[in-house]
């Protein structure tokens, strides 16, 4: 196994988790880039966007559910921005689909 996301979900490499479940997992960004910086992944391995099927629908909005919870139990009721980069070129660096959750400061359009 490869996947530096799916060693987190195995217990090899520790995280500050937020949330686990059957289907998903929730830790702290390492590099935080808000005051509320944390991952949802699922642990089912998917490597990008492209990858998905029409039967990960459940999965994805389950995915999506828990993260606006999660940030509203992190203390983002002003408002929170939820990030999914697909292949290199848009940013993504680990290649295992995740959601980024940024809250507790001004966001700005377009991100940089």
């Amino acid at each position: 196994m490869d996947c530096l996301f799916c060693k987190i979900v195995a217990g090899e490499i520790p995280a500050r988790k937020l949330y686990e479940d059957d289907q998903l997992f929730a830790f702290h960004d390492i590099g935080p880039q808000a005051p509320v910086h944390f991952l949802v992944i699922p642990k089912q391995h998917i490597r990008t966007l492209k990858d998905l099927e029409e039967a990960d629908k459940p999965l994805l909005g389950h995915l999506v559910f828990t993260a606006q919870r999660l940030a509203r139990e992190q203390g983002c009721e002003e408002g929170f921005r939820l990030v999914m980069n697909c292949e290199a070129q848009a940013g993504q660096s680990v290649f295992h689909i995740h959601m980024h959750v940024l809250g507790q400061r001004p966001m700005h359009w377009p991100p940089g």
